[in-house]
């Protein structure tokens, strides 16, 4: 059984037992919350799909850690105009582990 659910503005196919990185959420490490953005159920070969969302499914979480992600570094420039910059960006992610689906 796997699921597509919408957290975080992205969209993610999620199993039971999976973990994964998402854009930060409002909730604190160890707390169990609940995802009812569930775009797809797929049970056995039997597919639920929503329009935007299936009614009644959501996906059972806890929330594992906060942490910042990766540094990106960029540097943009302008040919001839002797202008230039460096920046850096590290995105705030929330760790997830879903515990189950529910249809």
């Amino acid at each position: 059984m796997y699921a597509i659910i919408k957290a975080g503005g992205k969209q993610y196919t999620v199993a039971e037992n999976d973990v994964i990185s998402v854009n930060k959420l409002a909730v604190n490490d160890g707390d169990k919350f609940e995802i009812k953005e569930v775009l797809l159920v797929n049970s056995d070969g039997n597919i639920s799909l929503g329009s935007p969302f299936v009614e009644g499914a959501s996906v059972e979480c806890e929330a594992i850690r906060q942490y910042r992600g990766k540094k990106i570094r960029g540097y943009t420039y302008k040919p001839k105009k002797d202008e230039h910059k460096h920046y850096g960006h590290r995105q705030d992610l929330t760790e997830v582990k879903i515990n189950k689906i529910n249809l």
